[in-house]
């Protein structure tokens, strides 16, 4: 059932429920659910966190993954999850959309709309996915004091520090960008774009004692890891950050195609999730059921045929 209005709060701070999260010993899984009624499924899958990432976002909004986004596109996103399901998410914060100062206008924006955590990460503008070519990073200077920053701002939000270094620099420059980057007061550290157990298996032996997440995008540099397998490597986190949207938009273009092609939706309803079904997920009822003037909507059962 969604968080419908005045009912079942959370209590606690999002920040501190992410943080208790990763207290426990299994590792967290964390699926992309950028969307209200994506979250409202993965959460009646059992999930407790999720994740927004930032090349979703983007995509959902027409664009690429270059930091084009403001920090108030994202919050539109972060409130209707936040209102949907009530879970701790974890966000992408990009670079920071800019400097210190703007890193800290981005962490509390990110509290109040609801976010748990958020991720930084060391390249510059215009940034690119963690998984493509010639990425530009700042220096480790520059990564450290937007860390000390989000720390400094934030009340309750979880930090993660991104580094991107393994692919230009080598495996030795970021774990010392990552050990930069806990001291100015980051809580955990992901590496991205490792591209073998090994390597991933040696960034968590010479971290330890230190929360890592690891990312399991398709289409990318990452082999196919279980999220039992990235625990076994010592990674207390993992997302499968545009996953979801993948799929969706897969769904998306072949039923537009099937429209243009056959002249209606007649060929694909058996794909379709019914409107009981919807209606259950979003918890139409519940809500109906806060407004005495309204009279329970019947939901009408299978299509009349053609006469």
């Amino acid at each position: 059932m969604p968080y419908v209005i005045g009912a079942d709060l959370p209590d606690q701070p999002a920040g501190e429920r992410f943080r208790a999260l990763l207290e426990r010993p299994e590792i967290l899984r964390i699926p992309g659910a950028h969307l209200g009624l994506a979250a409202l499924l993965a959460k009646k899958q059992g999930f407790e966190s999720l994740y927004l990432s930032g090349a979703a976002m983007s995509a959902t909004m027409g664009l690429p993954d270059l930091g084009m986004i403001t920090i108030e596109d994202v919050c539109f996103f972060i409130r209707q999850v936040s209102r949907a399901t009530g879970l701790p998410m974890l966000v992408d914060g990009d670079t920071g959309y800019g400097e210190a100062l703007n890193v800290m206008h981005m962490v509390r924006s990110f509290e109040d709309a609801g976010a748990g955590a958020v991720h930084l990460e060391d390249q510059l503008l215009p940034k690119k996915c963690g998984h493509l070519n010639d990425k530009k990073l700042a220096s480790a200077d520059e990564m450290a004091a937007k860390v000390a920053a989000a720390r400094k701002a934030r009340r309750h939000l979880y930090v993660i520090a991104r580094t991107d270094a393994v692919a230009s620099e080598g495996m030795d420059a970021a774990v010392d960008r990552a050990k930069r980057y806990l001291e100015a007061g980051a809580d955990a550290i992901f590496p991205e774009a490792l591209t073998t157990a090994e390597m991933f298996r040696e960034f968590a032996a010479r971290m330890p004692g230190v929360k890592l997440l690891a990312n399991m995008t398709e289409f990318g540099r990452t082999p196919f890891f279980t999220a039992e397998e990235f625990g076994a490597m010592g990674y207390s986190m993992v997302i499968w950050p545009v996953s979801h949207l993948r799929v969706a938009a897969k769904a998306w273009e072949a039923l537009y195609a099937q429209i243009a092609a056959e002249g209606g939706t007649q060929g694909a309803v058996e794909r379709m999730q019914t409107r009981a079904e919807l209606y259950a997920t979003i918890g139409y009822h519940e809500y109906e059921a806060l407004d005495a003037s309204l009279v329970r909507t019947v939901i009408p059962q299978g299509m009349p045929q053609k006469a």
